[in-house]
């Protein structure tokens, strides 16, 4: 497909689309470097082999799960112009959003218990990297949320139908890959220590 062809809206649509997907690329990047400065770091004689995650990023990572399946519920509805359901999905994306990083906070808190801190004499290079990773997907999570209410106000402007979703596919597929994200996270500070 010759992405010069079309009318200026198609390739303005296919732009902002390529945009999108630099910008996750280099966010994947910058993932999979921390990543492995984690996986580096772990041959220290002071890393903690036999850390425990909280049990609030068990909980977060459900709720960021059911959160994606809302926000497709939400697309779904859209694409059937049920502007009801749509409301209500996109509602609970943002509220499931929340929890998310309140569980995240919890999780902090958790680690903070256990007598890690983040920096200080009471932090481990260990917890470090775990609340590193964890805070800088938080901000992700916030930017989500950001897409995520202007996709609600732009929703009640009657702005999006089922053949004019843009703002919102680009919204989602944010959102979708912020989970998968904190998912592969996840299994990663859980499986590799």
């Amino acid at each position: 497909m010759d992405l010069t062809q079309g009318t200026e809206a198609e390739k303005n649509n296919r732009a902002k689309k390529m945009m999108l997907w630099f910008g996750i690329i280099s966010l994947i990047m910058s993932f999979m470097g921390w990543t492995s400065a984690f996986i580096v770091s772990s041959s220290r004689e002071d890393w903690l082999k036999d850390f425990q995650l909280p049990n609030a990023f068990i909980v977060s990572t459900v709720v960021i799960v059911i959160s994606s399946l809302t926000f497709m519920l939400a697309k779904r509805a859209l694409k059937a112009n049920n502007r009801t359901m749509v409301t209500i999905w996109l509602l609970a994306t943002l509220v499931l959003g929340i929890i998310f990083i309140v569980n995240q906070f919890i999780g902090f808190q958790e680690i903070i218990d256990l007598g890690y801190n983040f920096t200080g004499p009471t932090s481990n290079i260990t917890m470090s990297y775990i609340y590193l990773i964890a805070m800088v997907h938080i901000l992700h999570v916030v930017v989500g949320l950001i897409c995520l209410l202007v996709v609600i106000y732009n929703h009640f402007k009657q702005k999006y139908n089922p053949s004019k979703m843009l703002g919102f596919e680009l919204a989602a597929t944010f959102w979708h890959f912020i989970d998968i994200l904190w998912v592969y996270l996840f299994f990663f500070l859980y499986f590799i220590r």
